[in-house]
This record gives C-alpha cells, sequence and structure tokens, in this order.
C-alpha cells in the first residue's frame, strides 16, 4: 500500500514536468503519461485493466465530464455561433471519411466482413474530447481553432456511440434501420442539450444560495454529474449535456430572458457565473484526473495481438492522411497553421475504448457469435486508439519545429480567419 501512494505522488511530480515540458519544448505529456501506463501494465504486469475492473470505465466517464465543464466554461457564446456552421462541416465530414477508410480497410487488410468492418469504423470515426480539449488548451492556437476542436469532439463522441449501437441492434434483428440511426443521433443530440442547458440556468440561478453552505465548492461537480447520470439514464448524451451544461455556467448574462419574469410573474434569481477560485478548481482537477487518464489508456492498451497492432498503425496513418485532405479542401480560407492544427488533432478516445468491448460482451451474453470478429475488433480498436494518440502527439512535436510559430502574439490570434464555409 505505501508503494502505491509514493508512485501515486510521483506521478502528480512527474505529470507537472511533463506539463511543463509540453509548454516549452512542445512535447506532448500524453506520451510520457500513456507510456507510464504501458510500462507498469503491458511491460512490468504491475497493473492490469482486471485489477481496475469496472472502477476503469466509471473514472474515465468523471474525467470526460470535468474536461468537457472545463472546456464548456472557457467558450463564448459569440464564438459558438459564429463557427457553428464550419464545425458542422468538420465534425459530419470527417466522421464519415474516417468511418470509410477504416471500414475498407478493416475489410480487405484484416479480412472482416464488410458488416463487421462497418461497425469497427464507426466506433473510431470520433474524436476523444478527453484527449484532443487538454492538448489544445495548452498548444498556442487561436480562440476559434480551440472552439472548433472542442465541439467536434464533443459531437463526434454522440455520433460514434448512437451509430455504433444502432449497428449493433441491427446485428441482433438482422438487419440495419438507418432512418433509426439518424432519429437517435438527432434525439440523442438535442434532448442532452435541452437538459444542459435547463440544468445550468437552474444552477446558476441557484449559485447566490449554495455559496452560502459550508465546504459548497464540490456542489457544482455533484450537480453536473446528476445532470450527466440523468442524460444517460435516458439514453441521451451525457457528454454533450455536460458541455452544455459548462457553456452555460460560462455565459450567464446570455440565459437571463426576460420572459422568465412574465413566467415567474417576479424578479427570478440572478444568474451569476462561476468565480475565479471554482474554475481553478475545475482545471485543478482536470489536470490530475487527466494525468491518470492518460496513464489508464497505457495500461488498457493489448499488446498480446500483434497483427491486430500493425492493422492499427495503418489505419491510424491513413485515418490521418484522409482528415488532411478533407481540411485542405474544406479549410481553404484558414491559415496554414491552423489548418494543420485540425488535421492532427484525431486521436482516438474514451467512446471508441468502450465501444469497442461491446461486442465481446454481446457475443458472451448470447451464447454464440451475434458479431463476428468481436475480439479482433476490441484489439484493433484500442491498436488505433493508442497509435492515433502517438501520431498526433508526434506530428504536435513536428510542428513546432517546422510549421507552427512559437511566438504567439494575442493580435493576430484575433485576425485568423476560421470558416470552413
Amino acid at each position: 500500500m505505501g508503494k502505491t501512494f509514493i508512485f501515486l505522488g510521483i506521478l502528480i511530480f512527474c505529470a507537472h514536468l511533463f506539463s511543463a515540458i509540453f509548454s516549452k519544448r512542445r512535447v506532448p505529456d500524453v506520451l510520457f503519461l500513456v507510456g507510464i501506463g504501458i510500462l507498469i501494465g503491458p511491460v512490468l504486469g504491475w497493473v492490469t485493466p482486471d485489477m481496475i475492473g469496472g472502477i476503469g470505465s466509471i473514472f474515465a466517464s468523471v474525467t470526460l465530464v470535468f474536461i468537457l465543464v472545463d472546456s464548456g466554461l472557457d467558450m463564448h457564446i459569440d464564438d459558438l455561433r459564429r463557427y457553428w456552421s464550419g464545425m458542422l462541416q468538420v465534425t459530419f465530414f470527417s466522421f464519415i471519411i474516417t468511418m470509410a477508410v477504416t471500414s475498407v480497410l478493416a475489410h480487405y487488410l484484416a479480412m472482416i466482413e464488410w458488416r463487421t468492418s462497418i461497425l469497427l469504423g464507426s466506433m473510431v470515426a470520433g474524436t476523444g474530447a478527453a484527449i484532443v480539449i487538454p492538448m489544445v488548451k495548452q498548444m498556442k492556437v487561436s480562440d476559434k481553432t480551440r472552439t472548433v476542436l472542442s465541439l467536434e469532439s464533443a459531437l463526434s463522441a454522440v455520433l460514434c456511440i448512437v451509430v455504433a449501437w444502432a449497428l449493433m441492434e441491427g446485428f441482433k434483428m438482422g438487419r440495419i434501420r438507418f432512418e433509426f440511426i439518424v432519429g437517435n443521433v438527432l434525439a440523442s443530440f438535442f434532448m442532452a442539450l435541452l437538459l444542459g442547458v435547463v440544468g445550468g440556468m437552474v444552477w446558476s440561478g441557484s449559485l447566490q444560495r449554495v455559496r452560502r453552505l459550508q465546504n459548497s465548492m464540490f456542489l457544482t461537480p455533484a450537480f453536473v454529474f446528476v445532470i450527466y447520470g440523468i442524460a444517460e439514464a435516458l439514453g441521451y448524451s451525457g457528454a454533450i449535456a455536460a458541455l452544455a451544461f459548462g457553456i452555460v455556467l460560462g455565459n450567464a448574462s446570455y440565459f437571463e430572458f426576460s420572459f422568465l419574469r412574465m413566467v415567474l410573474r417576479k424578479r427570478p434569481p440572478r444568474m451569476l457565473s462561476l468565480e475565479s477560485g471554482e474554475k481553478g478548481f475545475f482545471k485543478e482537477m482536470v489536470f490530475i484526473l487527466k494525468t491518470f487518464f492518460f496513464v489508464y489508456i497505457g495500461i488498457s492498451i493489448p499488446f498480446t495481438d500483434g497483427v491486430a497492432l500493425l492493422y492499427g498503425l495503418v489505419i491510424a496513418a491513413a485515418i490521418f492522411v484522409a482528415r488532411m485532405i478533407l481540411i485542405f479542401i474544406v479549410g481553404q480560407n484558414n491559415t496554414p497553421t491552423d489548418r494543420w492544427i485540425v488535421s492532427i488533432m484525431m486521436p482516438k478516445g474514451l467512446a471508441s475504448a468502450v465501444l469497442a468491448s461491446i461486442p465481446r460482451q454481446i457475443n458472451i451474453a448470447a451464447g454464440y457469435d451475434i458479431i463476428p470478429h468481436a475480439e479482433r475488433i476490441e484489439c484493433i480498436v484500442y491498436s488505433i486508439i493508442f497509435f492515433s494518440i502517438v501520431l498526433c502527439s508526434a506530428l504536435v512535436l513536428l510542428s513546432r519545429k517546422y510549421i507552427i510559430n512559437t511566438d504567439y502574439h494575442p493580435e493576430l490570434n484575433q485576425q485568423e480567419v476560421y470558416d470552413y464555409e
């Protein structure tokens, strides 16, 4: 037990060191943290995914909630209105192209049947918010780039989960209903958005009273967990709900609608944003949680199937090339730096990891292989996650030397164009 606490303390110190290295040398801290996870997991065998069990997925979800709320707090409504259409273009086309490239390679390279290949493609078609958002925040990019990438990672996770679930239900029923997929995507997004906005407004209006309570700092995360849990329990996207909640708290003045006075027939409670100390608490929690999250990813990567690792490497590289071509086409009016950053921010994350294990669980519950190649799917998806993170991190490091000017000028940042229209 004592050694465990020593390791945890050293890990937190190392995380601060890695973050400083990222800030000065642009060597992503993600590489170091995932490497530590690989070392204590697959290499030395000190920790295995079985030891962590179900706690791992819960911990990953908690990390995602904090990251999304923190990201929402830093977003501005004006930026969202300006770049919403561009973000939808990037998200939709990137999802389709990534899914298509992965499906084709899985079919012809790994010799997996078409239906299963398409399912595999849907699992990795999005980007990982728990990876993209912290990395982008540490990089010297425009607010526009940061906003588009953050929103894309949250929305693409919804698409991954809903489309993959619908395809797996299609395996069970013997046919795939595309109208069912589209309906679920729209319902999951808009209902989660509504739940997050309403929850954020309620909490923002209650903050004045909540702050009178002792030890109230943890009450905001607790309320977010309730909103996230309700969304997930209803079959909607908890990630979108958490992001919307953060956006409302970060832009409380925009949500003080005059019609509330008509409905309530009295002056509504003043809507407040989080104070600097409360925002600082979220950022500290994000730092600690994402440190352990990346180590957890390293522990969870299976290195038992060398062929699956090779497939994952090829697919991750192909995804990057396809995304780079896409961004070059739809983002011709943007600066080369912005196009490059958006191109390389394609790492896969929590949603892909969770979805990868479900086909095997479905087969075990049924007693026969409803979904063919379930174990191979899991290995390939984890391999894609690993290599997409490594490739993204390596390209960020390469960008420092060849592409990105490390001298950051806020006045130039305001002049950069980021319209994918």
